[in-house]
């Protein structure tokens, strides 16, 4: 059976997306080997089929499936530098939102092909965050190093927990290079704000965006990506440390 896996975050901007891709990519990379599918959940607005490099190949979506249009299978789609990550892209339609009992049937029939489902959710909270919700059993909650992004991160981390969420990590995305440039003290401050255990601490990096702009894999010597493989292997239980000076 499979981790199901949410990745959230209080409010957009946080790079939420960013850090399911290569999450997943990491866990799917030799040097990991995972089996992992990523499922898109923000209908009308989706953008993992870019990011992974696997737009022109792209035809059903999640909505197709749940609506009986098509298998799951015809709607899988495997990433275009990565044949070993595969993802199910969000519905073009912007209302549709599949029902709890629904989504959880569908994951339950995958969950025998991966070792690990993440649902990536849509920016903020809503109908599409309590469905993901409902049929994760753990998360990772994206957050920025500001006061803005902090609050509304621990806003969400309450809800997780109320939601049955026992196992929540903190990403903390996006740090400055200079901690002067930081507009909180240090990191320990936005652990302490969100109230959540850490697991990975990802710089500001120009190139991150650019290779999920262009659906391209992180540069092996990229902090970034190094980061993201640590973080892979600390979801599996690989004692790595991490550096938050």
């Amino acid at each position: 059976m499979s981790h199901i896996k949410l990745v959230t975050s209080g409010k957009g901007g946080a790079g939420k997306s960013t850090v399911s891709v290569y999450t997943a990519a990491a866990l799917a990379s030799p040097q990991y080997g995972k089996r992992v599918l990523l499922l898109e959940m923000d209908a009308g607005l989706r953008g993992l089929d870019i990011m992974l490099g696997a737009s022109d190949r792209t035809v059903f979506d999640m909505g197709d499936v749940l609506e009986s249009r098509c298998e799951p299978i015809k709607a899988i789609v495997a990433c275009g530098y990565l044949r070993s990550l595969h993802f199910m892209p969000a519905p073009t339609d912007r209302g549709f939102c599949p029902k709890a009992d629904d989504l959880r049937r569908l994951c339950k029939g995958l969950s025998e092909y991966y070792d690990y489902l993440i649902i990536d959710t849509p920016a903020g909270l809503g109908v599409g965050f309590d469905v993901s919700l409902s049929v994760a059993d753990s998360a990772f909650l994206v957050a920025t190093p500001d006061p803005i992004s902090m609050r509304d991160a621990a806003s969400v981390a309450g809800l997780l927990f109320e939601g049955g969420i026992d196992d929540t990590k903190l990403i903390i995305n996006r740090i400055p290079q200079r901690p002067a440039q930081m507009p909180v003290e240090n990191l320990d401050a936005v652990i302490d704000a969100v109230g959540v255990q850490l697991i990975g601490a990802l710089p500001e990096e120009r190139e991150v965006a650019r290779c999920a702009a262009l659906g391209r894999p992180l540069p092996s010597e990229s902090p970034a990506a190094k980061e993201f493989l640590n973080i892979a292997g600390r979801m599996q239980g690989l004692y790595i440390p991490l550096d938050i000076r």
